[in-house]
């Protein structure tokens, strides 16, 4: 497993080792102990998510104001342009994201830590997302971040206009956005 930090160096890629034959391909898709020594965190994951969603489909960018969550994010199947947005006031980097895309065929992961807002856009025709998460998901402490922020300025890969849920239409403008 490599693990590199981003532009923002609390946010990691993370790559498994995966071996592969005729037959097709194996690899470890987590492990605690690994994952602790080669990112110096000592996490616990409580829960594990799992969305499908369709080309051109854009979640985010959620996150949680109490009961934070780290994420270790991955696709299983299709592309998605992945994005962590730094909200913790006190952080140089507070307001500066990093992206990057995730595959079934590169097999990244990321590591999103708590802190940060998180959102994805399906760059296949279709796409199954799996992350796990350190906290539950609480509905009443869940908070959206304007997928499209002026200020936050990510160049997602836009080809159509996006396809977004009621609450990410909804998402409030960082300057307007509870953060830590």
């Amino acid at each position: 497993m490599k693990v590199t930090p981003s532009a923002i160096p609390d946010v990691l890629t993370i790559e498994p080792q995966v071996f592969c034959d005729a037959r097709g391909f194996f690899y470890e898709s987590f492990n605690q102990q690994i994952f602790n020594k080669l990112t110096g965190l000592n996490v616990n994951f409580v829960q594990d998510n799992h969305s499908c969603s369709v080309k051109g489909v854009v979640r985010g960018l959620h996150y949680q104001i109490q009961q934070l969550q780290g994420k270790l994010v991955r696709v299983v199947r299709g592309s998605v342009f992945d994005v962590a947005v730094d909200i913790r006031k006190s952080s140089l980097t507070f307001g500066n994201w990093v992206g990057i895309e995730l595959t079934e065929y590169n097999k990244k992961q990321r590591w999103i830590p708590a802190g940060f807002a998180h959102g994805f856009m399906v760059t296949s025709d279709s796409a199954e997302f799996l992350y796990k998460t350190t906290d539950y998901y609480v509905p009443e402490h869940e908070r959206c971040i304007a997928w499209n922020d002026p200020v936050i300025d990510i160049q997602w890969p836009l080809m159509t206009k996006p396809k977004l849920s009621m609450k990410d239409r909804q998402g409030l403008v960082l300057s307007n956005a509870e953060t830590f």
